[in-house]
């Protein structure tokens, strides 16, 4: 069966209910191994290890693309949350996440969803959404963890610039 979904960072799979779906191609940019501080292990294995701000994957390739990246800045190196989480660059985690996000844009086929998870502990999710310079259709939130979906709808190429920045900010 060909893998029409990709989770662009998948760690351990936490929110999956089918953690070896057939249909997902699951990617992280590590293999991981480890017990954590209660005793569970904690297990990152994708099918492919690659980097989501430079995918190995050909324009147009699935119709739909998770993407859940590290959402921590300070987190100890050899911490549980690091461990489990991931961690991103103080320094560039906007340019990270804006690549990340224009690389799940690009694997997308057209007419095809991107679906944004982001826990707002340490960045604010309207903060991290303006890295991407595109509104997204709707959202979820529970406390600190939200998700926002996109699509990739060839009119969005119209020219129109969406001024992310104020109408994210004004709804929320």
């Amino acid at each position: 069966m060909k893998k029409v979904i990709l989770d662009a960072c998948c760690g351990s799979r936490m929110f999956w209910f089918d953690k070896k779906n057939p249909s997902v191609l699951f990617m992280d940019n590590r293999r991981l191994k480890t017990k954590l501080c209660d005793g569970r292990i904690l297990e990152i294995n994708p099918d492919v290890v690659a980097d989501f701000r430079n995918m190995p994957f050909p324009d147009n390739s699935f119709y739909l693309v998770v993407f859940d990246p590290p959402h921590l800045l300070r987190a100890g190196e050899n911490s549980w949350l690091a461990a489990k989480y991931g961690k991103l660059n103080e320094k560039m985690w906007r340019y990270d996440l804006h690549q990340g996000f224009s690389e799940c844009m690009r694997v997308l086929k057209p007419n095809g969803t991107l679906v944004f998870k982001w826990n707002e502990d340490q960045i604010s999710v309207g903060e991290c959404a303006l890295n991407f310079g595109k509104e997204p259709l709707f959202g979820f939130r529970r406390g600190k963890t939200h998700f926002l979906v996109y699509m990739k709808i060839n009119d969005c190429e119209r020219r129109e610039k969406w001024t992310t920045q104020y109408t994210y900010q004004s709804r929320h």
